[in-house]
């Protein structure tokens, strides 16, 4: 279309057309995919505050997935036919990033994998778990839309049980090792109305809605989730039961599976943004696990003990470092966050508006899952964002850990870096819709070692729980392509955390057992960290007493979550212009 458009173009008019083009044709290709993806996903388009789709949930349908493919691939034949040289640089960084989110889409569903719709601690009955925290409670639209979201959740599982079925046929079971508790914890989920997550938005009525019409409100939402959600958890339930586990896989690495190691080695190209294969991101790890150990063993011998091994011992079986109880926990999270929060003007020239607060995590799902968590706010449906906390199994939580998990989860990890990211002027996909694991993950570790110039380890035990969690991310690179590419067996994998991290014997079995259930994810993390690390390394080298840490962190965060390769790109034009003014 752009071609005959210029080949008829007057002489006069042939160099405007040629510089004006490709940015109309680029906002244009910009809009419909917005457009497409909101509709692709109409309860986080609710969160943003479109209602277009109010009553729908995602469709979790293989043909659902084969008409989404179909869609980016054509929105993908649309950017390659706009030039690059005619757009503005911002907008040259947009469609790389358009490009790569779109490129991972298609090549996603060309894996049997795809039917995969859970790991062994979240999935889309999860993600509905949650829907009375996503989503906006102000008016009477907003309650009738929750509403017919709770009466469309059966079919969304008959939908997610078809889809599991194919995953079953094809040899995409989850492995048996990792589904201890997993069909009790859909269970959990289920209880009396009055008692449900699902009622909570209707314990008290709001000033929107009238007196006399909110007990009849509150009597639908108990029929609905008495008579449709209920029963609808039950049904996966004893799906899972009957059908699922005895079909599981024997085989914990994903590369024992039907196309498995090139699914794999797509895998980490794609949560690490790079050409990284499998063995290169093995040694990687190996090399930074080594590099860590040596600093634990400084560390131990700062504290008095002959090595690390005999400090790790102490630190996981001294009760002095544990919480007595959950509101102790939170208190002492609540504390770390504060001392952060007081770093943030000094560590960024640009802060997100977007507040967050502390929560447990609920009750049912905090045995299985992670020692803590970031839920994502949203301003326009008025939700700010959630530092939740595992205060269950109290002795596997040691204080000293808190300070490296609330600067990740809190500021200035994911709260800083995805608030911020809301509120950019940028093309709505990218505010909302754009995410790399390498960059959000990668930044939140990096974030883990702002600590160290923020004085947060400031005894032996929080140094070595600051280097205990950067080596559980080191580890994650050995036993992860070891389990999944190197044929690794679950207890070779546990004892090389044991081994190499000062976590609890419990966290790694849960930590093992995610990386099981969802190959490569893990790896993005330290490739990010130490993307981040080289290329501040590199700006103050270049840069010497003009290198500004605000102004190097409001750069990598300013453009949202890139892939790498584009982030790499940013900073050295960054450091380019730095000297330039020079």
């Amino acid at each position: 279309m752009l071609i005959s458009r210029i080949v008829v173009a007057s002489t006069l008019l042939l160099a405007g057309a040629a510089q004006a083009a490709p940015a109309d044709d680029f906002r244009g290709l910009l809009a419909d995919h917005w457009a497409w993806w909101l509709e692709r996903n109409p309860v986080q388009a609710t969160t943003l505050g479109e209602r277009a789709h109010d009553a729908r949930l995602d469709d979790l349908s293989l043909a659902g997935m084969d008409a989404e493919a179909a869609d980016a691939a054509r929105f993908r034949q649309r950017l390659a036919a706009i030039p690059r040289d005619g757009l503005s640089a911002e907008d040259r960084v947009s469609a790389d990033v358009l490009e790569s989110v779109l490129a991972r889409q298609i090549e996603a569903n060309s894996f049997p994998a795809r039917a995969l719709l859970f790991t062994n601690r979240d999935g889309f009955h999860t993600a509905f778990a949650g829907l009375p925290q996503r989503v906006p409670f102000f008016t009477r639209a907003d309650y009738d839309s929750y509403l017919a979201r709770l009466a469309a959740f059966p079919a969304q599982t008959e939908q997610a049980i078809a889809t599991t079925r194919v995953a079953i046929r094809d040899g995409y079971a989850l492995p048996c090792a990792v589904l201890d508790g997993f069909e009790p914890g859909i269970r959990q989920i289920v209880a009396p109305a009055e008692k449900s997550r699902f009622y909570k938005p209707f314990e008290k009525r709001p000033p929107a809605i009238a007196e006399a019409e909110w007990p009849a409100m509150q009597a639908r939402a108990q029929a609905l989730i008495e008579g449709q959600v209920n029963p609808a958890y039950t049904r996966f339930a004893d799906f899972v039961a009957a059908d699922y586990l005895p079909a599981c896989t024997r085989a914990i690495g994903v590369s024992e599976r039907p196309i498995g190691k090139d699914y794999y080695a797509w895998r980490a190209r794609m949560e690490t943004t790079t050409s990284l294969t499998p063995e290169q991101i093995h040694q990687l790890g190996l090399k930074e696990v080594a590099r860590i150990r040596a600093e634990m063993e400084v560390v131990a011998k700062t504290a008095g003990f002959p090595g690390r091994d005999a400090y790790v011992q102490h630190l996981r079986t001294d009760p002095r470092y544990y919480a007595k109880s959950p509101e102790a926990l939170m208190a002492a999270a609540s504390r770390q966050a504060k001392l952060a929060d007081g770093w943030m003007p000094r560590l960024f020239g640009k802060l997100p508006r977007l507040p967050y607060t502390l929560k447990e995590i609920p009750a049912d799902i905090a045995p299985g899952t992670t020692t803590a968590y970031y839920m994502p706010g949203a301003p326009a449906s008025g939700v700010e964002g959630v530092y939740y906390v595992n205060t269950s199994k109290l002795d596997e939580r040691p204080l000293f850990e808190l300070p490296a998990l609330t600067i990740h989860e809190a500021v200035p990890g994911h709260h800083h870096q995805i608030a911020l990211q809301q509120e950019l002027d940028l093309p709505d996909f990218r505010r909302h819709a754009a995410f790399f694991t390498a960059f959000v993950e990668g930044w939140g570790l990096y974030s883990e070692r702002l600590g160290i110039e923020m004085g947060l380890y400031d005894t032996p035990e929080r140094e070595m729980g600051r280097l205990s969690y950067e080596m559980w991310r080191a580890t994650r690179l050995v036993v992860d392509t070891g389990m999944h590419w190197k044929g690794w067996s679950k207890e070779r994998a546990v004892q090389y955390m044991l081994d190499n991290t000062a976590l609890s014997a419990a966290n790694i079995d849960a930590e093992v057992n995610r990386y099981i259930s969802w190959p490569g994810q893990a790896l993005g993390y330290k490739i990010g960290e130490l993307k981040i690390r080289e290329l501040r390394a590199e700006a103050e080298s270049a840069l010497g007493t003009r290198f500004d840490i605000r102004a190097f962190h409001d750069v990598v965060l300013e453009s949202g979550p890139l892939p790498l390769d584009v982030l790499e790109r940013k900073v050295r034009g960054w450091i380019a212009s730095e000297k330039a003014k020079a």
